[in-house]
């Protein structure tokens, strides 16, 4: 089934860096606010956008090229959009990566990528990231470390200093330039695989997704997702296109959101249920005004009509919507729809975006039937790093298997009611279980072992490790917490539920039946 038609399509067929100077000329003020842990601070899309090309220059006096991927591993900052605006201004690869990982997951990362530069900051939420990179060990693709700070690593360089290059950049040859179709995005995310998955998107499917309608009504608009994340980059660059005020956190704090809320007089936010429930709460405590927010859009896991009803009754329109790394925006709700719809669904699907609901045999479905989800659209990602697993990805006529499993109605709104995609979904963060396994696998404790999700009001969910011990050694929760803690992976990836068992349930073929294991928590 398909959405509206698009409007327009012709700005998609720009790079990145045209279509963003085309926008930015046409509206320079927008203003975009940033809190950070060392203070406040606001700006415009026109200032920050200049300060992207001196940083494009200058990155290229530094050797950074169109198809070179540079890393960036930064919390929402000023210094952050300019390094993700230069580099696609650049047509090198951005390969953002969310804070919480640790140095296996960024070793993975650089060593697939073949990042040739990494950004971080020196220090940041008592994180030495320095101490982290120097973890990782040998990355032969790796020529520069640039710091955000004031410290550098041995044979690094500071963002300040690079800075100062840029009235040695060269000129840029007419074969350098970017094309629609070059990726120009790499995120990585965690699936059903062990190690995280590389998503690949060019100009032109980052393109589709800004120029989709998807904010609902002006701003200015609170998000409380990371620069490394696909919500967090898309909310730090898309405002430079449709010209919405923008209010930005370095970090999730409850307080501080009520707080911006009342300040800004904010009007529109979104978020996972951990950020609704949080920013009510901390109003509640504060006695913060929230009387200006209009909407609050609900994704992640976890979203029930409760969610919705709780935004209404705070006096704004709760909506749900979906997406993922791989297909950014699926599904929109608006707060013009009937409490069902925006209750009880995930929304309608966005122009241009098409959903298939099938069955085993990946026939179609009829409306209101339940089924695997497949999608396909002018934002879908062009295929994994890792080509071996496109095959298990894509039908070969071109649509995505997402992996979760909902179904249609006739108004055109999705509803997502399950999922096959072994992952836990941790505020709004995946989590491979197959990679808790492998780390829970190497502890001399464990015989065998396996990981669900486990419901949690905080979280959405949480890891849940059942774990079969071998003969005569015992094993608790705080055992494999610290073993967690020497391994270097994301501390959210850590069990925070631990069944010790006899044996995993199986099926004939011998894989472990994890619906048994569910079911404990749904008895």
């Amino acid at each position: 089934m398909t959405a509206s038609p698009r409007v327009d399509t012709a700005m998609e067929a720009l790079p990145l860096g045209a279509l963003l100077a085309s926008a930015v000329r046409e509206r320079p003020s927008t203003p975009l606010h940033f809190n950070l842990e060392r203070g406040k601070v606001s700006t415009t899309t026109g200032e920050l956008a200049a300060s992207g090309r001196r940083l494009a220059r200058a990155l290229r006096a530094l050797g950074l090229r169109r198809g070179d991927a540079i890393a960036v591993q930064l919390p929402t900052a000023p210094e952050t959009a300019a390094l993700y605006l230069a580099t696609l201004e650049i047509g090198a690869v951005l390969v953002p990566i969310v804070h919480i990982y640790g140095p296996a997951e960024v070793g993975f990362i650089l060593r697939q990528s073949r990042a040739r530069f990494l950004a971080v900051p020196d220090r940041w939420r008592n994180i030495d990231f320095l101490e982290r990179v120097e973890a990782i060990g040998a990355l032969p693709d790796l020529e520069r470390v640039i710091v955000v700070g004031e410290r550098a690593l041995a044979g690094g360089i500071t963002l300040r200093e690079v800075e100062a290059l840029e009235d040695s950049a060269p000129a840029v040859q007419s074969n350098a330039e970017p094309q629609p179709d070059d990726v120009c995005l790499l995120l990585y995310t965690s699936g059903t695989t062990a190690a995280p998955k590389g998503v690949q998107h060019t100009h032109r499917t980052v393109g589709a997704e800004w120029l989709i309608p998807f904010i609902d009504g002006d701003g200015p608009y609170l998000t409380p997702f990371p620069a490394g994340h696909i919500a967090g980059f898309n909310f730090l660059l898309r405002p430079f296109v449709t010209g919405t005020e923008m209010v930005f956190m370095d970090r999730w704090d409850a307080p501080l959101a009520a707080e911006l809320v009342e300040r800004h007089r904010v009007r529109l936010s979104g978020g996972t249920p951990f950020h609704l429930l949080g920013l009510l709460d901390a109003a509640r405590q504060g006695g913060r005004d929230l009387s200006s927010l209009a909407n609050f859009s609900l994704g992640g896991t976890g979203v029930t009509p409760d969610h919705v009803e709780l935004a209404d009754r705070a006096g704004m329109a709760g909506t749900r919507a979906y997406g993922l790394t791989e297909h950014s925006t699926v599904s929109v709700g608006w707060r013009d729809m009937p409490f069902e719809q925006r209750a009880h669904t995930d929304g309608r699907l966005q122009p241009g975006s098409e959903v298939r609901i099938v069955d085993d045999a990946e026939r179609d479905l009829p409306l209101g039937r339940e089924g695997d989800i497949l999608v396909r659209g002018p934002e879908l990602f062009i295929g994994y790093t890792d080509a071996a697993l496109n095959a298990q990805a894509f039908t070969a006529d071109g649509w995505f298997r997402t992996g979760d499993i909902g179904r249609l109605d006739s108004a055109g709104c999705l509803s997502i009611t399950d999922r096959k995609k072994d992952i836990v979904i941790r505020g709004g963060e995946n989590i491979s279980s197959q990679e808790v396994e492998r780390v829970l696998a190497t502890h001399p404790a464990v015989r065998d072992v396996a990981v669900v999700a486990m419901p949690d009001v905080r979280y959405g969910e949480k890891v849940c490790a059942f774990v079969v011990p071998h003969h005569g050694w015992q094993l608790d929760l705080a055992q494999v917490q610290r073993h967690f803690a020497g391994a270097g992976v994301a501390r959210q990836k850590t069990p925070e539920s631990l069944f010790i068992v006899d044996d995993l349930p199986r099926t004939a073929s011998g894989k472990v039946r994890k619906a048994d294991l569910r079911q404990r928590f749904h008895p």
